[in-house]
């Protein structure tokens, strides 16, 4: 088998440093990251949140350097890498879920802005879905999300300047205290309901890895000579940081200092509404807006992935960012949210346990050349048996620990991850099979 069949692609049409990095980060402005950190503060803890947050940052750090790097040198999507590590019929499987976890994340942030709009103006709620959608789903299409990308570059600034404005703002209006670093809620939760606190903070982050299948995609997009930059600054250290450690003390800080602030995502919202008027409103659907153009591109990509592969029809991408959005809003006229929560831990558990398979397909294949992204399906099996029962058993299980036990929620995330990681390993050294490529790997004594 020739290099060319592992490295073939030309850079020039990917994208530039600076626009991958400004595009990526329109993920750190979600109500939600706000919202998760106040959440892990109000059940265990100031402490225990602050600690569980550091030990994610890093983790998640350790983990995406690899996935980036990995996906920028070889062009490898989610769908493209599915096919290494589960086969062709796997590729169809996680398009479909992360088509449906990036349109469900769009549903709830849409919500918040929805939200902030009757908290503002009053209204119907599907007038107001109805606009978010209408003004959301042009934003990536074509030239429209060229010019996002470089108009991020610009709101990236005033999301910052807005944080700290809702800051000052809620603390000069309502006093500055230590209470938001102070705040206990009673013993500490013991092991036998899923503590301690600070585990049970990392093992919610946990369930949003999600994101790592983001960092590959966005990371397939970049250029090769732009490996170094992007590996320490757009998908690793600095980025979580920014999204999970300043929103989550933002968040802790809001919670604690505005009185009767409802502990949700909409809480925040209609909070920050009530108290900076017009500015909070447009803070807000800056914020939104931002990380709703990752989520309806995320979407409708990958339910373009699914429905090509499923259907075997090609039909322009507008078409699929339109059915997307028309189930977008369709969710979000339905009172289903506790299913859909629901929904989404459990394919926190389906997505965890795909990152951890790729993780440890990686690492176990950095002797070995990759194949590059742009191989055609005719080089790969159907199906890759040690991907696929690897991931089905570490769902099964995951699902079964969350569902079942009060300690489910942080041990049956961690269980699957570990599952996944260690069965795959097993099943492939005992298989003898190192991807689902037809042809046997080569060995190269340089890590790919």
């Amino acid at each position: 088998m020739t290099d060319a069949l592992y490295r073939t692609g030309s850079d020039e049409d990917q994208m530039g440093k600076w626009s991958l990095l400004m595009a990526f980060y329109g993920i750190a402005s979600a109500m939600f990251m706000l919202y998760i950190g106040a959440a892990m503060a109000v059940a265990y803890g100031t402490v225990n949140a602050i600690i569980g947050l550091v030990l994610t940052i890093v983790v998640y750090s350790l983990i995406n350097r690899v996935l980036a790097k990995h996906s920028i040198n070889n062009r490898t999507t989610v769908a493209r890498f599915s096919r290494t590590i589960l086969g062709k019929a796997g590729t169809i499987i996680a398009s479909v879920i992360l088509a449906l976890t990036a349109i469900y994340y769009a549903v709830f942030e849409g919500l918040i802005i929805v939200h902030a709009f009757r908290t503002a103006f009053g209204g119907e709620n599907w007038i107001w879905s109805l606009v978010v959608v209408a003004y959301s789903t042009p934003l990536i299409m074509g030239g429209v999300r060229r010019f996002l990308d470089k108009l991020n570059g610009w709101l990236l600034p005033l999301y910052f300047l807005g944080l700290v404005v809702m800051v000052a703002w809620a603390g000069i209006k309502h006093g500055f205290s230590d209470a938001w670093l102070t705040h206990t809620p009673g013993p500490e939760l013991p092991l036998a309901a899923g503590g301690p606190g600070w585990l049970a903070t990392f093992a919610a982050y946990l369930g949003v890895w999600v994101l790592m299948m983001y960092v590959m995609d966005y990371a397939a997009l970049g250029k090769r000579q732009d490996t170094g930059f992007h590996t320490k600054f757009t998908f690793t250290w600095v980025f979580w940081v920014l999204t999970y450690g300043v929103n989550a003390l933002v968040g802790i800080f809001l919670t604690f200092t505005i009185p009767g602030l409802d502990g949700s995502e909409a809480g925040l919202s209609g909070g920050l509404v009530n108290l900076m008027g017009p500015i909070g409103l447009l803070l807000i659907l800056v914020f939104q807006t931002r990380i709703n153009t990752a989520n309806y591109f995320m979407g409708a990509a990958n339910l373009q992935e699914f429905g090509e592969r499923l259907f075997r029809v090609k039909l322009p991408a507008a078409f699929w960012v339109i059915v997307s959005s028309v189930i977008i809003y369709l969710l979000m006229l339905l009172p289903i949210i506790q299913y859909l929560l629901l929904a989404l831990a459990w394919q926190g558990v389906l997505v965890s346990g795909w990152v951890s398979i790729a993780l440890t397909h990686i690492l176990l294949n950095r002797t070995r050349k990759e194949e590059h992204g742009l191989l055609g399906d005719e080089h790969y099996r159907q199906v890759h048996y040690p991907g696929l029962i690897a991931w089905a058993v570490a769902t099964v299980v995951g699902i079964f620990l969350t569902s079942a036990f009060p300690w489910g929620a942080t041990w049956g995330p961690i269980t699957t991850v570990a599952v996944a990681s260690g069965l795959y390993a097993a099943l492939r050294g005992a298989s003898k099979q190192h991807s689902a490529l037809n042809a046997p790997m080569e060995t190269s004594t340089t890590p790919a």
